[in-house]
This record gives C-alpha cells, structure tokens and sequence, in this order.
C-alpha cells in the first residue's frame, strides 16, 4: 500500500462492486497513459467516468496527484456537484468537474470524458481553421468533431449551457484557446479518440511548420468521413487497442492496478 492513496487495493475493492473496480481499474490506467503520451498539464485536467449502476455517481483524480501516480484505489467518487462519498483524505476540485458535470447531465450515452490541455491540441486550437483536413487521422476527428468559444477559466456555472449546446451529440470537441475533450461510451473508447485528436493536431501543426504548400484531403473524402470512421473504428477502442495498451502499462508499471 501506498501511504498517499489511503486505502489498500484489498480494503477498497472490498468495498466496492465488481463494475465499480473495473472502472476504477480502466480510469487509473487511462490516467497513466494520458502521462504516458505527455498531454498531462500536471494536475489541472481532469478524466472522469461514471460509477456502473449509480446514478449520478462518477469517479475522478484526486486533486494534486500526478497522473503517473494514480491508482484504482486512490480515484475519488463524487456527485453531480463534484462532493465527495467516499472517506477518503484525498482532494477534488469542484471546479475542475465543472465541463465534466455539463457533459454528464446531458450526454448519458458517455461513460467517460477526457479533457486535456495537450501542447499540439491547445496550439490547433488558437487557429481560426481549427482542425484541417491533412492527414488520415483528422477525418476520424472531422467525422464527429463540435466547438466552443474560449469564456476564461471554467468557473462560470452559466458556460454550462453553452458548452453542451456546442457539443451536441459530437464525440470530438475543440475548446478555443484551452484544450481537448472527448467523450466515449467506454473509457477505452474516450482514449482512442483523444489519441487519434492529438495525432491530427501533432500531424497539423508539424505539417504547418514545414513552410510548404500544403495538400488538403479533398472535399468529396471529408464528405464521407463520418462513414469512413464509424467503418475503421467501430469497437476498436475496447476491442484491440485498449487490451495492448494495458499490456503495455503492466510491462512498465502494473501498479495503477492498486
């Protein structure tokens, strides 16, 4: 056990259901290959998902952890508001739930929301043209991808309105001058989409920086990308990708498992 996450593997599983500790388990690894890939902001993002079988229940980082150190056993499960049930020493921030709570309360179809601030993501996002079509990667993004204007620091309970009108029922979602978000009906599935977001963003940005003209996918291609991604992607997420990646994590490090 360690000291900074309260409570052992044993006791908290022991004090959880199965699905809870699965999701506890799938979040605690997600956190770590967010660390992993570098698009953590230290600890000012958040990934939060929500409890299996409780209502209005949802697990999220405790506040001041890097997220290379955070475990199963040491996510904080919270209310709609953001207040912590469990007993717990650990910290949340309210405000940082509050895009996440938005998303939440409207988006019932997403187990999981992933916001970050990665360096290539909130770049793209400072450009008038937002995402453009120049790689593979950005016709998966383009295919479900929504905006919303920078309001300051997301503090602002009346932003909450405009941020889920500006989502809709899009899976991609571009945060002017701020960052990246995804949401996915599976915590695996979130992550795909948020590496495939910073792939088309990390792909742009180094594209732009070669000086040359650049070769746009055509119009007719981005026409049909919504197709085109439902086809290539569908259960990937959960099915290949996320089994290798936790192979990956358990090579390196298996102790998100606790």
């Amino acid at each position: 056990m360690n000291p900074a996450d309260g409570l052992s593997e044993t006791s908290m599983r022991q004090q959880v259901s199965a699905q809870e500790w699965q999701a506890r388990v799938d979040l605690a690894a997600c956190y770590r290959l967010v660390a992993h890939f570098g698009w953590s902001d230290l600890v000012f993002t958040h990934i939060t998902a929500r409890v299996p079988g409780a209502q209005g229940q949802f697990l999220i980082n405790p506040y001041g952890m890097m997220f290379e150190e955070i475990t199963a056993s040491s996510l904080v499960k919270i209310d709609q508001s953001g207040n912590k049930l469990d007993d717990t020493p650990h910290m949340v921030n309210p405000a940082g739930f509050l895009i996440h709570s938005a998303v939440h309360s409207v988006r019932h179809d997403a187990q999981c929301v992933l916001h970050a601030h990665s360096l290539n993501g909130v770049a793209v996002s400072a450009q008038k043209g937002g995402v453009l079509p120049l790689s593979q990667q950005s016709m998966f993004v383009l295919s479900s991808l929504a905006y919303h204007d920078y309001e300051g620091v997301a503090l602002n309970e009346g932003e909450k309105a405009r941020l889920v009108a500006d989502l809709g029922d899009k899976t991609f979602f571009m945060l002017r001058n701020h960052g990246l978000l995804t949401v996915g009906p599976t915590i695996a599935d979130a992550f795909l989409s948020m590496y495939l977001f910073e792939a088309a963003c990390t792909i742009q940005i180094r594209a732009q920086s070669g000086g040359g003209p650049l070769v746009p996918v055509p119009d007719a291609l981005v026409a049909t990308a919504q197709q085109q991604a439902s086809t290539v992607t569908k259960s990937l997420g959960a099915r290949l990708v996320w089994p290798g990646l936790l192979r990956m994590l358990d090579r390196r490090d298996a102790s998100y498992r606790e």
